[in-house]
């Protein structure tokens, strides 16, 4: 029996960088395997989308895009996603962000990637902020008939703190994209000469809310000693909310300098590059729902200093220097073993690519279609 399957896909734009790339690649993959069912991917396209294609998609027989002009985060979306939901007379209704219809006529699937800002609350900005997650996030978990996450971490965080039976939990990793991988020495320098990078650099990449531990990092740099930061640089990089700025502070108060570059957000095109060119990449993270960046530097053959928190053991294995994000002296120490020793940096550039290779999309897609599958036939 066929299906009729609606994934909300205003999420792919640029207010949504993580669940955005999480959708797009979800449907990419999901669509050849299966054939005699219909996706219908709602979408906005009067939202800001720089990174994704969605044309691509409709490149699939069985992919339908459909134009709902519906903001997320609106009242609409509980009013008017329902109705849509029913003349499209869908099986079954995926929502890839908490901030859901809650009152849908079929039943739905949510893909919920974390809880950090029940477990780290200094990641929004407000008591309000906090409240409303709370009660979206618990309105969510109610009206989903099963949960995807992306990390076993992440599957047990649920059950701690919202008591979420782990019967209705399904793991699908996610995977690094098939562009991520290493990139030419061309295009490195070209990249480079773009962004305006020493030749030799450390990577840190994503958002700047306090849980990414950019403080720590930052006084971790402060130490490395001299000989090995000359001509080297720490390379931030990615969104930056303008609400956290404590970690640019830091960098003014130890007299980094031009020692700390700050990128901002990195075209999607030129990341499998910067990656690339990366003598190290460091992610320092308190918690992750899985860590995607660390996997794609890996694919990229990057190695990675990584915390030891969370979901990140298991997404980097055995290929990354695993440190206690906390403390500040042992990431230094890491960061340090791995500028000085070339032989390391090879072994773990050998180590990162076997670990990146065992994730792909086509596994977190057939996982998904399986949990659909169970939905809908109640198997």
């Amino acid at each position: 029996m066929s299906l009729r399957i609606g994934i909300d896909g205003r999420t792919i734009q640029d207010h949504f960088p993580g669940i955005g790339r999480y959708t797009y690649h979800l449907v990419d993959a999901l669509a050849p395997l299966a054939p005699g069912d219909s996706i219908i991917l709602l979408h906005n396209p009067r939202l800001p989308n720089s990174r994704y294609p969605l044309a691509d998609l409709a490149r699939h027989p069985n992919v339908r895009l459909l134009e709902v002009p519906i903001l997320p985060f609106s009242l609409a979306e509980q009013l008017r996603l329902p109705g849509i939901a029913r003349a499209l007379r869908l099986d079954l209704f995926h929502s890839p962000y908490y901030i859901k219809p809650y009152w849908l006529p079929c039943p739905s699937i949510l893909t919920l990637y974390d809880i950090i800002s029940h477990t780290h609350p200094s990641s929004l900005p407000s008591a309000r902020a906090r409240l409303l997650f709370e009660v979206t996030t618990r309105l969510a978990l109610r009206s989903a008939r099963l949960v995807l996450t992306l990390s076993e971490d992440a599957a047990k965080a649920l059950n701690r703190y919202y008591r979420v039976s782990p019967g209705k939990i399904v793991v699908t990793p996610g995977a690094a994209a098939a562009r991520f991988s290493p990139a030419s020495p061309e295009a490195i320098a070209a990249m480079r000469t773009r962004y305006g990078l020493p030749p030799a650099y450390i990577l840190y990449l994503g958002i700047n809310k306090p849980h990414k531990n950019l403080v720590r990092l930052v006084e971790a740099w402060s130490k490395v000693s001299l000989k090995e930061k000359a001509s080297i640089a720490l390379v931030l990089a990615g969104r930056e909310d303008t609400r956290y700025s404590d970690y640019r502070q830091r960098v003014l108060e130890l007299g980094l300098g031009a020692g700390v570059r700050f990128l901002g957000d990195v075209a999607e095109a030129d990341l499998p590059a910067l990656y690339s060119g990366a003598l190290a990449f460091s992610f320092p993270s308190l918690a992750e729902g899985f860590g995607l960046p660390v996997l794609e530097a890996m694919a990229c053959g990057t190695p990675v200093v990584c915390s030891n928190l969370s979901s990140l053991p298991e997404v980097v294995g055995d290929a990354a220097l695993l440190i206690d994000p906390y403390d500040v002296d042992a990431l230094a120490a890491a960061i340090c073993r791995v500028l000085a020793d070339e032989g390391l940096r090879r072994e773990m550039r050998a180590k990162g690519l076997i670990q990146a290779a065992t994730f792909s999309w086509e596994r977190t897609a057939r996982e998904t279609l399986a949990a659909y599958r169970r939905v809908v036939f109640s198997i």
